[in-house]
């Protein structure tokens, strides 16, 4: 395994970190023993960097994360996230930045976790409708109680990076980028790398997609949230499966599969980048840490960026 130091922290995490939200939901049936014994072999492989939120389940995956290291917490980064809102049905009810619902939230997500404290809590998604000012500065309090040890963001825009990071030191930004979501390129990266902060790349094997096992929408199960997504449906899966199909070539050549292939390109781009694939498999976990054995050189990122040029991905990321 490999670590990168974690934006303006002590802490060491691991390239490869392990999303954990499709073992609650989303991506069709779950299975809570195959779960939790993915998230063991994880640590046993130096994977240390564990990603949830209150709101995957809703609720239930922070528990299942609790439950499987609460015999080994000291080998783990937990990061979780509030600010997306939920009912008892799942319904979304929208985004929550207030002062009050970050420090209930905590507490919360504290208590289905079973810590003491957060290693890395993030705001979600960001409220427009409350000044992230008052938003980090709830979330600064938390650090000051010791409840959580370092703060994040997720999908913000440089304008409100560079606020939040002026009342407290934000230390890492998770946003989508992989080989077909790469708009971070054209202001986040260069905003992160100024201000010292860790880039998190969610979803890098784009859902799922960018590991060729989908040939086909019907690949898809009835119940998997991506049936709704446009990148998956109609016309749109079959161009994108096009870009895939070249990649998978590539991957081929190298002897490399295509998801190893494409993790290691989210990789390769900056030293700031980690990258947490999700996966609810023991199998698929420990194809996925192969990515650390790619190196990839100029003309390996030329053959691909030509065969998987920015903006070719068809669709829109939600």
């Amino acid at each position: 395994m490999k670590y990168r130091k974690l934006g303006h922290s002590n802490l060491e995490i691991s390239v490869i970190g392990l999303g954990c939200m499709g073992m609650s939901e989303f991506y069709g049936s779950t299975h809570e023993g195959e779960a939790i014994a993915t998230l063991h072999r994880a640590i046993e492989l130096g994977v240390n960097f564990f990603d949830t939120a209150d709101v995957y389940g809703p609720w239930t995956n922070e528990i299942l994360v609790g439950k499987a290291i609460a015999d080994r917490r000291d080998k783990v980064v937990v990061a979780t996230k509030f600010g997306n809102m939920r009912n008892e049905k799942g319904e979304w009810l929208g985004l929550n930045g207030q002062p009050d619902y970050v420090r209930s939230a905590c507490d919360a997500s504290l208590k289905r976790l079973g810590l003491d404290h957060i290693d890395l809590y993030y705001q979600h998604r960001v409220d427009p409708n409350i000044p992230i000012e008052e938003t980090v500065g709830a979330m600064a309090e938390l650090v000051q109680a010791g409840k959580v040890r370092y703060l994040g963001l997720s999908e913000a825009n440089p304008d409100i990076i560079r606020r939040a990071h002026a009342v407290h030191p934000i230390s890492a930004l998770q946003t989508e980028y992989s080989l077909w979501s790469r708009e971070p390129e054209k202001e986040i990266l260069a905003t992160t790398c100024e201000l010292g902060i860790s880039f998190v790349a969610y979803s890098p094997l784009g859902r799922g997609f960018l590991t060729g096992q989908f040939k086909q929408f019907e690949d898809l199960a009835e119940d998997d949230w991506r049936r709704t997504n446009p990148r998956f449906r109609g016309e749109n899966f079959a161009r994108n499966l096009v870009l895939v199909e070249r990649i998978s070539k590539i991957a081929q050549n190298k002897n490399v599969t295509p998801a190893q292939l494409a993790l290691a390109w989210v990789l390769a781009q900056r030293e700031d980048i980690v990258a947490i694939p999700g996966t609810k498999r023991r199998v698929y976990l420990e194809q996925n840490l192969g990515a650390l054995d790619i190196t990839l050189t100029e003309e390996d990122l030329s053959h691909i960026n030509d065969a998987f040029p920015v903006g070719a991905a068809v669709g829109t990321r939600y």
